[in-house]
């Protein structure tokens, strides 16, 4: 079972790993940059599979490497 805790930490380090700002890394991913600083901030545990499809495709990962 996923940590939904970590869900948001992994997705806020991966990004400022790879230099994004969020309004940056909203924008390549096509997620709402309110929903992005949602789920970085643990506001949104849960997020759908559509989103966390379209966060891992920019941040060349795996849904399951974020959910980890």
């Amino acid at each position: 079972m996923a940590n939904e805790n970590n869900i948001g930490g992994n997705i806020k380090k991966r990004r400022t790993k790879q230099g994004l700002l969020q309004e940056d890394f909203a924008r390549k991913s096509g997620v709402k940059y309110t929903t992005l600083t949602k789920i970085e901030s643990n506001v949104i545990k849960k997020p759908s599979v559509l989103l966390m499809a379209k966060i891992a495709k920019v941040l060349g990962v795996s849904i399951e490497e974020l959910i980890k």
